[in-house]
């Protein structure tokens, strides 16, 4: 939850491959004051069924920066041996994108939702509501 002095971030997966929800990303927040300063990691979290990570860290006071990496590889490399336990084949082995990291800029008092679209071979992200 922001204050008059803090910002709060949350953030949720949609793997566009399948329409769904990505469950089980890891997610590690981190954050900085000041475009100088070193990123500092808060925390990590993983999404849950609706691709939802509900219980990432508040930010500090004075976070002007925030960096959300979401750890891709993992979570393809075990869709990739669950469609192959269906219909064995050779396949690309690993993720195109072993991770995903977004960095953006934040003010107190504001909430950031920030979606990720994900699908083997690309992303997008935004600016939610």
């Amino acid at each position: 939850m922001s204050t008059d002095t803090t910002a709060s971030v949350s953030t949720h997966i949609l793997d566009t491959s399948i329409g769904r929800p990505a469950a089980s990303v890891a997610v590690s927040l981190a954050a900085r004051s000041g475009s100088g300063s070193p990123y500092v990691t808060l925390g990590a979290s993983a999404t849950d069924a609706d691709g939802r990570c509900k219980d990432l860290p508040a930010l500090p006071e004075g976070t002007t920066h925030v960096r959300l990496a979401f750890d891709t590889e993992t979570y393809f490399s075990k869709k990739q041996a669950e469609a192959q336990q269906d219909a064995p084949r050779v396949r690309d082995s690993g993720a195109f994108f072993p991770e995903v990291t977004i960095a953006f800029a934040v003010a107190p008092g504001e909430h950031y939702h920030v979606p990720l679209l994900l699908n083997p071979f690309g992303y997008s992200v935004y600016r939610g509501s």
